[in-house]
């Protein structure tokens, strides 16, 4: 039997399928103790080591170190621990790439690129990772995600997105509003200022566009919400049903269960989704009719990576579709195409 890699994207790059959160720690302890949550609950998120913020001013090497250790450490079980280095302007930058690629580019699965003043910052990030990754002799390239927070990256973002190497483009909310110079109030950056701005809303639907028209996934800003689980469940559910947003960062442990829960899809979609490609998979392909519908290659498409999102999200599959669709991933393991 065929596997929907192998049928539905013939000389397409796959779209990529990543855990739905992206949950962001500045200290050690901190990144510590969310690995130890994402041991708990299995890859239903990814970790980000941020080494802009999270590290003080003069101790950028430590800090980066440090992070590259944890990413190389026997705790980090999954594979699913990333960094955000410098933005283009600071001092510092090239040494981020240099510390996180000579020690654990074999492990990162990805690198945040925050503030680009457009997409000659993102390229010219991007032009020194690949040198690195070739001086250190790395065997592949390290995927990127570039956060989408000023004016002009903004008005660039369908130049950004198309650039190899890029793997998902997140919003950053608070810089975004800030560069505004008050014409945007604060009340913008929480909810439900945050979707129902005109500006702010039109630079969610820009985002999520570009990203989704070059096979990008697009991530939403985090919420400033820490307690109350029904809004932040609320606002990824908003960023996903109404901005098309697939990913949706975190900034405290209580918000991930809750965003994980909101960009899952629905138990009833999987099923039939279980249903279709198991009988496409029997027929090679082939159309088929389920419950009375014509289904081919374009629903197929739909329903695979709808599948796919189900399982990076932590729902249980039925044994027939983990044996058919994901045979070369244990169980509780987040699926990525390719795999």
């Amino acid at each position: 039997m065929r596997h929907p890699d192998e049928v539905l994207f013939p000389g397409e790059k796959p779209f990529p399928i990543l855990p739905a959160v992206d949950h962001y720690a500045g200290s050690e302890k901190l990144m510590r103790k969310a690995l130890q949550l994402q041991n708990e609950l299995g890859p239903i998120f990814d970790l980000t080591c941020d080494c802009e913020d999270g590290a003080h001013a003069g101790a950028e090497r430590e800090h980066a170190e440090m992070a590259a250790g944890l990413i190389m450490s026997g705790d980090n079980r999954h594979g699913r621990v990333a960094s955000r280095i410098h933005d283009c302007t600071h001092a510092r930058w090239r040494q981020d790439i240099d510390i996180l690629v000579s020690i654990a580019g074999a492990r990162l699965p990805f690198l945040t690129l925050p503030k680009p003043r457009g997409a000659g910052d993102v390229r010219a990030q991007i032009a020194y990772l690949r040198e690195v990754e070739s001086r250190v002799g790395l065997s592949r390239e390290i995927p990127v995600h570039v956060l989408i927070e000023t004016i002009g990256a903004l008005h660039e973002v369908w130049e950004i997105a198309a650039l190899p190497g890029v793997e998902s483009l997140d919003f950053g909310l608070m810089d975004f509003v800030s560069g505004h110079h008050g014409a945007i109030p604060g009340s913008a950056m929480k909810s439900p200022g945050q979707f129902d701005h005109p500006l702010v809303a039109r630079a969610k639907c820009e985002i999520a566009t570009a990203a989704l028209g070059h096979g990008v996934v697009p991530t939403h800003n985090v919420t400033t919400e820490l307690k109350d689980v029904e809004l932040i469940r609320n606002d990824a559910r908003r960023a996903k049903n109404e901005f098309g947003f697939l990913r949706m960062w975190s900034i405290h442990p209580s918000q991930i269960v809750p965003i994980v829960e909101a960009m899952r899809p629905d138990f009833s979609q999987v099923e039939q989704a279980v249903a279709i490609l198991a009988t496409a998979q029997d027929r090679d392909w082939a159309p088929i009719s389920h419950e009375g519908l014509l289904h081919d290659r374009a629903s197929y498409r739909y329903y695979w990576e709808l599948l796919a999102r189900a399982r990076a999200t932590g729902m249980s599959l039925p044994p027939d579709a983990s044996r058919r669709f994901f045979p070369s991933v244990p169980a509780g393991e987040t699926w990525t195409s390719g795999n």
